[in-house]
């Protein structure tokens, strides 16, 4: 499409402070009678300064320094103007002004893409999840500054050196806290947030081409920790004089008898006890990290729990159970493992991963069942927390074993009669 606008670039001076001897050299973008102005931050006295050329008067090496910077910006501002035109974009002298200036669509950060994907995002994503993108950010802003040296980088200078070196200082880096450094999923992580908030960029068109589309995210297989039938007695039966202790098993086996995760056992209301058609009670809520919908029919030993602080000080607030702050659980349960003489990394998290693997799958609950009382979206997602069991595996094939006898006999009744 042609353009028939007009452009007019001028160079100027402007007295600020009523020195003479200090003006202050601009310059002008003038499309279709509309003006956007620039301070070039140079400085002249009005002796040197020609007003008709909006040049420096003379042959010196400062006056042609000067001059040389003024052709140089002179040129730099037709070239934002024809570079516009040749995208097709809407021709004005703030346009102009901000291709010259590099704060345009095209030249935009690193920092500023994530600023503004986190702005968009925190009413979309999970708190837990704008909580992750936030730890991406600030390891990106360490990188810039250790690595880089580097206050900020346009998103056109990403490529597949910055992953590469991103991930290599994710794996290094050393923390001033006394902590274990970045594991090889926590850092497929960060880069995995780093990848989405690149391709929103390539969405915006902020960027033409994807840094990540030569690189390969590897995430390794980990076992999932659970605790079997036998230790789940074993934490069961032991008795603790502290009531913090008491009162983290009640918690953790009341995950363990649910499946719910912390954050949805924490948040339970008494109002969410639903006494269903079967006459049994069950549990009516929606998973805080996928807002999916949850109903879970409540098992003896769940209700035993609920029944046993059902009068205390929680009911006021009209919470379910009495919940303490995840670490300091996950420290008790430490405690607690040692006591009962488990040799396990157990977090409040294993009480989920124990419903689905020892409380239901192990018992012969199928997959798509566990799937929907744990709230997944997608069975593929319950088929990393709940694993079969070898044992129910035989179990199984065993059954299958005396199906096909059974069927073998029938056959052989039926032809002798």
């Amino acid at each position: 499409m042609r353009n028939n606008s007009t452009l007019k670039v001028l160079i100027f001076t402007r007295d600020h402070s009523n020195n003479p001897e200090r003006l202050t050299i601009y310059a002008r973008i003038t499309v279709d009678r509309k003006r956007a102005e620039i301070s070039l931050k140079r400085y002249v006295s009005v002796n040197e300064w020609d007003e008709i050329r909006g040049r420096v008067i003379g042959f010196t090496q400062k006056a042609r320094l000067l001059n040389s910077y003024l052709d140089e910006v002179y040129v730099q501002i037709m070239d934002a103007h024809k570079q516009l035109l040749s995208e097709g974009k809407v021709i004005t002298a703030q346009t102009i002004k901000a291709r010259f200036l590099g704060q345009d669509d095209q030249n935009k950060s690193l920092k500023e893409l994530i600023e503004y994907h986190n702005t968009t995002q925190v009413l979309v994503l999970r708190p837990g999840t704008m909580k992750n993108y936030y730890s991406t950010e600030r390891y990106l802003h360490k990188f810039l500054a250790d690595k880089l040296k580097l206050p900020d980088i346009f998103l056109k200078q990403l490529d597949y050196s910055f992953i590469v070196d991103f991930e290599q200082y994710l794996r290094t880096y050393q923390p001033e806290k006394a902590r274990k450094t970045c594991s090889n999923n926590g850092a497929m992580k960060h880069l995995e947030r780093l990848m989405k908030m690149v391709n929103l960029a390539v969405r915006l068109e902020w960027l033409e081409k994807d840094p990540f589309r030569n690189y390969k995210l590897k995430f390794h297989k980990t076992e999932r920790s659970y605790l079997t039938a036998r230790e789940l007695s074993l934490i069961e039966e032991t008795t603790f004089k502290g009531a913090g202790y008491e009162k983290v098993k009640d918690v953790f086996l009341f995950s363990c008898y649910t499946g719910l995760s912390y954050i949805d056992v924490k948040e339970l209301r008494t109002h969410q006890l639903v006494l269903a058609i079967d006459g049994n009670y069950w549990i009516h809520t929606k998973r805080e990290k996928t807002n999916e919908t949850v109903k879970i029919p409540l098992l003896p030993k769940a209700k035993e729990i609920i029944e046993k602080y059902k009068h205390s000080q929680q009911d006021i607030s009209g919470k379910l159970l009495p919940v303490f702050s995840n670490q300091k659980i996950n420290k008790y349960l430490k405690v607690i493992a040692k006591a009962c003489g488990i040799h396990k990394h157990v977090t409040f998290h294993t009480a989920r991963h124990t419903f689905a693997t020892t409380v239901t799958l192990s018992n012969g609950v199928p997959i798509e069942t566990v799937s929907k009382m744990l709230g997944h979206s997608k069975l593929s997602t319950t088929q990393i927390y709940a694993r079969v069991l070898e044992r129910k595996i035989g179990e199984d094939m065993q059954r299958l074993i005396a199906q096909l006898e059974s069927n073998k006999n029938a056959k052989m009744t039926k032809s002798k009669v």
